[in-house]
């Protein structure tokens, strides 16, 4: 037997007092210290509750509530099923399956023989223990697994956010506009009904859109002029070698960032490029993330340019809607745009060390 065993906490309910006397002396002569006792079943939930039991002794024929009616209160307020061992001199077979199929895990008779009441109780709450160890344990390794998944989790977004603040690098003396671009996705997103999950997904992909841009040449890359057609044709090329580099992976994750790497660049018209795909033809991650990349452009400093006005970006935005953007999110958007201004504010270039 286990030690613990004698410390469990024993509930008696039996409206009658004799009976409730001859148990809790069985018990306590058999080393039982934490022993509960009511005549009243109506207080049943109520002591359950304050001593946290672990066994009720309960019988089945009382006043005011039967010991079928207590086994269902029972199981209304407890956690885990309870443990209940039913007191009955009812040796019919109706009884007992009812009380079975109601939740009790086993009977003692009356008279009470005291070798088989100890032995029943005793095995009762051994293996009530010992399940409740199983469950603690089971507790533990799932606190651990949710800790472990959550690092993982947080490792491989930071890698992402780093992958894309590579590619920022090279053309952008700040990395803060992927973080800016990714909020106002993420907003975009939800304002247009996404669910959550889409949008986290969409916060944590859209950060590798110019990935790509690694492998673009410095000489056409960081040009401080106008690019000739044949340079603008190889700068073309980083949305495909965006979406090569992010693909193979089976990941929701790096699917979406390899989508958005290859389609930020069309346009609502069919004039934008790698595919010259047009309307919903365009995935909507990478119809989300076109308009977001460009506001966020517009808006902030680049070396060939200075930052436009927030009224100059939007007028620019809804000038192009159904040519360059889909036109209902630059509804969301005009929608979203207090938003879309507080990110902007809460992540200023200058911010960045």
């Amino acid at each position: 037997m286990l030690p613990a065993v004698k410390q469990c906490t024993i509930l008696i309910v039996d409206d009658e007092p004799a009976n409730i006397k001859l148990l809790e002396r069985m018990l306590s002569m058999d080393g039982y210290s934490k022993i509960i006792a009511t005549n009243d079943p109506r207080q049943t939930g109520r002591l359950y509750q304050q001593h946290q039991c672990d066994l009720v002794l309960l019988d089945i024929r009382m006043p005011h509530m039967s010991g079928f009616e207590v086994l269902a209160e029972l199981k209304q307020i407890s956690e885990a099923p309870p443990l209940v061992v039913m007191l009955t001199a009812q040796t019919s077979h109706e009884y007992r399956l009812r009380a079975l199929t109601d939740g009790a895990r086993d009977f003692i008779g009356k008279p009470f023989d005291r070798a088989e009441l100890l032995a029943r109780v005793a095995n009762m709450l051994e293996m009530h223990l010992l399940q409740k160890q199983v469950r603690e344990h089971n507790q533990i390794l799932e606190q651990r697994v949710r800790e472990r998944t959550a690092e993982l989790y947080d490792t491989r977004l930071e890698i992402v956010r780093r992958l894309g603040r590579a590619a920022e690098f090279r053309d952008n003396e700040t990395g803060m506009h992927i973080i800016r671009m990714s909020k106002i996705s993420a907003l975009i997103g939800q304002s247009y009904g996404l669910e959550i999950d889409q949008c986290e997904m969409l916060l944590n992909a859209s950060p590798m859109h110019d990935i790509g841009k690694i492998g673009i040449p410095d000489h056409v890359l960081l040009k401080p002029d106008k690019l000739s057609p044949e340079e603008w044709e190889v700068m073309k090329t980083h949305a495909r070698i965006g979406a090569d580099i992010l693909a193979g992976h089976e990941s929701e994750l790096m699917e979406m960032a390899r989508v958005i790497a290859l389609t930020h660049h069309e346009k609502w018209d069919g004039s934008g490029y790698p595919q010259g795909l047009a309307g919903e033809d365009i995935p909507l991650p990478g119809r989300i993330v076109a308009l977001a990349d460009v506001f966020d452009a517009l808006t902030s400093v680049r070396p060939y340019k200075k930052a436009w006005s927030v009224d100059a970006s939007v007028k620019f935005i809804e000038e192009n809607k159904g040519r360059h953007f889909d036109p209902r999110l630059v509804d969301v958007f005009t929608q979203s745009l207090d938003g879309i201004i507080e990110i902007s504010k809460q992540y200023p270039d200058q911010d960045e060390i």
